[in-house]
């Protein structure tokens, strides 16, 4: 007998292509671990797979996805990829060569979205130096950084056949303007922190503004360095996040998931718990009523709500003139 797969709710892009609403993040995935993480998203119905050079994983990916299109479970086009440009190669002239990097270790002829990681750009001593550092310690930053040089590098690639669609990540609302100004192509996407603490209504609106859809990675409120005290409890651990959840028969994190999507964001939430990546699958079959989402919507707390920092991770980076941070939204 044959398992019906539940159809997945997709955004469409400006560029007529459709992105799954709910993906597979991969972030701090590895081995065997990654292994285990995709086959089981798969066999649930995923068929959004998120990655990056910067994370290092792209070749057991492709070993993964290779597995399934040579069985016959699945083709090409049924899958959508997603990988990013590192910051050593934010440069328009290294943008094809870092492409082509990425698709032989997935093992693919083109990627379904290609986004540009991060505004900063950093030096690299070779193209495996994705750290780099000077002799301070802090990150080698590249202050000739053009965002528009870089998005003319990201067009190349599409003219080229090696990417469906482009589009940005931990972009601000100023920069998007900018590459809008010069683009012949929009960003199809943007991929950015948001959760119920941290929204980002007015950055959301700015990409509506332009056709951009919006992606959430850490959709269930990730805890890293701010989250977790008496004064910032994870998302996880809000009462009304339980008590809805709790109304609903659903996990805090499956409320937390469908609160995005109610709201036009594609999620990407990443585990490596098969119980929680079949689970955070299963949240089509439910959605928070008006009340529920005004209680969820009131978690916001601004720029006070982000908790993935980058500057804790890249010692220096906001030096740069090219920090998305430093502006409001």
């Amino acid at each position: 007998m044959t398992t019906m797969m539940p159809k997945v709710p997709a955004a469409c892009l400006n560029n007529r292509r459709v992105m799954p609403m709910i993906g597979i993040g991969t972030l701090r995935a590895y081995g065997d671990d990654v292994k285990v993480a995709l086959n089981t998203a798969l066999e649930c119905g995923y068929r959004h797979i998120n990655t990056a050079f910067l994370y290092q994983n792209e070749t057991v990916i492709g070993e993964v996805l290779k597995e399934w299109f040579t069985s016959g479970r699945l083709k090409r086009e049924d899958v959508f990829i997603t990988t990013k440009l590192p910051t050593i190669g934010n440069r328009e002239k290294d943008m094809s060569r870092f492409l082509q990097k990425s698709q032989d270790m997935l093992g693919l002829a083109y990627v379904d979205l290609y986004l540009v990681h991060f505004p900063v750009g950093l030096i690299g001593k070779d193209d495996n130096d994705i750290m780099p550092k000077d002799e301070e310690g802090n990150v080698a930053l590249d202050f000739e950084t053009n965002l528009e040089g870089i998005w003319r590098g990201m067009e190349a690639q599409v003219d080229a056949g090696k990417a469906k669609s482009i589009g940005i990540s931990n972009f601000n609302s100023m920069q998007i303007k900018r590459i809008i100004k010069v683009a012949r192509n929009k960003p199809a996407n943007q991929q950015v922190k948001h959760q119920a603490h941290h929204r980002q209504p007015d950055l959301q609106r700015v990409c509506k503004q332009h056709g951009i859809a919006v992606c959430a990675y850490g959709p269930i409120g990730a805890p890293y360095k701010k989250s977790g005290t008496k004064e910032f409890p994870h998302l996880l651990e809000r009462p009304v996040v339980s008590q809805i959840a709790k109304a609903h028969g659903k996990t805090a994190a499956q409320v937390l998931l469908r609160h995005l999507i109610q709201h036009d964001v594609i999620v990407i939430p990443k585990s490596a718990n098969v119980e929680r990546i079949k689970q955070n699958f299963q949240v089509l079959d439910f959605a928070p009523n008006p009340e529920d989402m005004a209680k969820l919507d009131a978690l916001n707390r601004g720029g006070a709500g982000r908790t993935f920092i980058f500057k804790d991770f890249f010692r220096g980076i906001e030096k740069h003139p090219e920090f998305p941070f430093n502006a409001p939204f």
